[in-house]
C-alpha cells in the first residue's frame, strides 16, 4: 500500500502524538522516520519535563500549547501505560536581584492560567529542598517529569497497533505537488497522500525546501546532559531551575530528577553549524557541574555515570535574541501541506495539543470521521524490578527467562529484552532494546548486560551477529573477528 489520506514526516514525539490521534480516525496514515526508530533525535535527549507555561509570552503558540498540553498528560499516561509523576518544580533566586525575576515569572504564569503558583522565601524553599542555596523559590506545582523516549515509544506503538503505518529507515528525498496529492520521494520508493504533514524537527527547512523556498533558518543549539548514578537520586525531591538565560532563549542549567531515579545536570546552550553534532566533551562537563554546585554545593565530584546531548531547533540566531515562537501553518502555496517549524522546548509538553490543532486543520481539508473503538494499553506497565515477590515468582513460574537477569545494575530481564524486541514498530536495533526496557542504562553502562543482550538478539532475530545494529543502517555492534576461527 502507497497511497495514504494522511503523511507525516518525522517519528519524534510530535510525529508520533499526531499518529496517535489521527489513529482515532477512519483513515489512512503512514508515518515516515529516516532513523531506525522512533524518538531518535531531539525527542529522546531532553530534560523529559512537563512544563507548566511560566516561561512563554502569554498570546504565543508555546504559551498556549504548553498549558493545553499539561493538562492533557495525566491522561495520557493512564491510556497508554508511560510513567508520570507531578513532583513540581522551584525556580529560584540566587541573590535579592533576581527575586524581581520570579515575580516577573510568576505574572507570566498567571497570564497563562497557569495554577498553584507561590514565591516561597529560601527557609520554605529548604523545608522542601535542605540542599538547596537560595534565598527564594517560585514554586509550580503543576511540573512533572517523563521518560522522553517511552512516552514517544508509546505514542507510536499505540498508533501502530490502530492502523498507522510506520515506516522506519525511511528518509524523504523530495516531494512533489501533483493535481489532487503529493507525491512523497523516499529511500524506499515513491508514496502518495492527500495531506502531508511536516514534522521533521530539525530537518524541518529541508523539507519545505524540496517543495517551496523556505523563509526561515535552522539555528541548531546544542544542550549536553550529565546522568548522576541512583545513588544520588535523593538530592533533591523536585525540579531545581534557576532565573532563565534570556540571550538565548533556554532555561538554564538545572537539577531534574528522572522517573527512574537518576538526576539530570544541564542543559548546556551552545549554537554549531552541525546539526548532527551531539558529541559531549569534557570542558562541558565541568561547566555544568560548576553550574549546578552553585544551586546544589553538595553534589558530588564522582557522581556522573553518563552524559548525552540534543540539539534544539531554533529559529531564531544568537545575535538577535534565542526565543522564537512554534510555527504552526498550512502551505499558502500548497493546500494540505503542513508545516509544524521551530518546535523545541517546550515541544514535548506541548506535543498533545499540537497534535489536536493539527487534526483540526485536516478535518478542514477531509472528512474526519471517528472509530467506534479503538484498541488502548494497560494502565501503567510494571517492570519486573517494580513487582512484588509474589508476582515475580508467578511469572517465573510461568516463563523461566522472567528469572534470568541479564542487566543487573537495572535488574532487566531476558523476557524484558525479549518482548522489546517483539515491539509493534519492529525497531530492532541494540539501542531500540535500551530505550524499551532500561538494559544497559544503569551504572556500568552495558558493561556487563551487552554480551547477552547481543546473545538474545542473534537468537531472536536469527541473523549473523555481524549484522546486529547499534542504532542506525550504517552503526554496526561489530565491524570483524579479533581472531581468525581455527579451519
Amino acid at each position: 500500500m502507497k497511497n495514504f489520506h494522511v503523511a507525516v514526516i518525522g517519528g519524534g514525539v510530535i510525529g508520533s502524538a499526531l499518529a496517535w490521534e489521527l489513529c482515532h480516525y477512519k483513515i489512512d496514515v503512514v508515518v515516515f522516520e529516516a532513523s531506525s526508530d522512533v524518538a531518535f533525535g531531539t525527542s529522546k535527549a531532553n530534560s523529559g519535563v512537563i512544563h507548566s507555561g511560566i516561561n512563554s509570552p502569554p498570546s504565543s503558540l508555546k504559551a498556549r500549547f504548553c498549558v493545553e498540553g499539561n493538562r492533557m498528560f495525566q491522561s495520557l499516561s493512564n491510556e497508554l501505560g508511560f510513567p508520570l509523576k507531578w513532583i513540581g518544580k522551584y525556580v529560584i533566586a540566587k541573590n535579592w536581584d533576581e527575586i524581581k525575576e520570579l515575580e516577573r515569572l510568576t505574572n507570566i504564569g498567571n497570564q497563562n492560567k497557569v495554577n498553584g503558583l507561590e514565591i516561597h522565601e529560601g527557609f520554605l524553599v529548604k523545608k522542601k529542598e535542605p540542599r538547596i542555596s537560595c534565598v527564594a523559590g517560585l514554586w509550580v506545582p503543576t511540573a512533572g517529569i517523563i521518560a522522553p523516549y517511552e512516552c514517544t515509544i508509546a505514542l507510536a506503538e499505540n498508533a501502530v497497533e490502530n492502523g498507522v503505518r510506520f515506516l522506519l529507515e525511511t528518509k524523504v528525498e523530495y516531494l512533489k505537488k501533483k493535481s489532487d496529492h503529493f507525491a512523497i520521494g523516499t529511500n524506499k520508493g515513491e508514496f502518495q497522500a492527500d495531506i502531508v504533514v511536516n514534522a521533521a524537527g530539525l530537518n524541518c527547512r529541508e523539507i519545505v525546501s524540496f517543495i517551496e523556498t523556505p523563509d526561515f533558518q535552522v539555528y541548531p543549539c546544542r544542550g549536553e546532559y550529565l546522568v548522576l548514578d541512583k545513588t544520588y537520586g535523593s538530592l533533591v525531591h523536585s525540579m531545581v531551575y534557576p532565573i532563565p538565560v534570556k540571550e538565548l532563549g533556554v532555561l538554564g542549567v538545572h537539577i531534574t530528577p528522572t522517573v527512574d531515579g537518576n538526576i539530570l545536570l544541564g542543559p548546556s546552550a551552545e549554537f554549531l553549524d552541525d546539526f548532527s553534532d551531539t558529541g559531549t566533551t569534557k570542558d562541558m562537563m565541568k561547566l555544568l557541574l560548576q553550574e549546578a554546585r552553585e544551586i546544589l554545593p553538595a553534589l558530588p565530584e564522582n557522581a556522573t555515570i553518563n552524559a548525552y546531548s540534543g540539539i534544539r531547533c531554533k529559529l531564531s540566531c544568537p545575535k538577535t535574541g534565542g526565543w522564537s515562537d512554534f510555527r504552526i501553518e498550512e502551505s499558502q502555496q500548497h493546500s494540505g501541506l503542513i508545516h509544524l517549524l521551530g518546535i523545541e522546548s517546550p515541544g514535548l509538553t506541548a506535543a498533545p495539543a499540537i497534535a489536536k490543532e493539527v487534526t483540526k486543520m485536516i478535518s478542514s481539508e477531509m472528512k474526519l470521521e471517528k472509530k467506534i473503538s479503538v484498541k488502548i494499553r494497560p494502565v501503567q506497565r510494571k517492570r519486573f524490578s517494580e513487582m512484588s515477590m509474589q508476582e515475580q515468582s508467578a511469572l517465573i513460574e510461568k516463563d523461566e527467562r522472567w528469572g534470568r537477569m541479564i542487566c543487573r545494575c537495572e535488574q532487566v530481564t531476558e523476557a524484558e529484552v525479549i518482548n522489546a524486541l517483539l515491539n509493534p514498530l519492529r525497531a530492532q536495533t541494540f539501542s531500540s532494546v535500551k530505550y524499551r526496557c532500561r538494559a544497559g542504562m544503569g551504572r556500568c553502562q552495558g558493561g556487563f548486560c551487552t554480551q547477552h543482550i547481543v546473545r538474545i538478539m542473534e537468537q531472536q532475530l536469527q541473523i549473523d551477529v555481524s549484522k546486529l545494529k547499534l542504532k542506525s543502517p550504517t552503526s554496526h555492534l561489530f565491524t570483524g573477528k579479533v581472531r581468525k576461527e581455527k579451519k
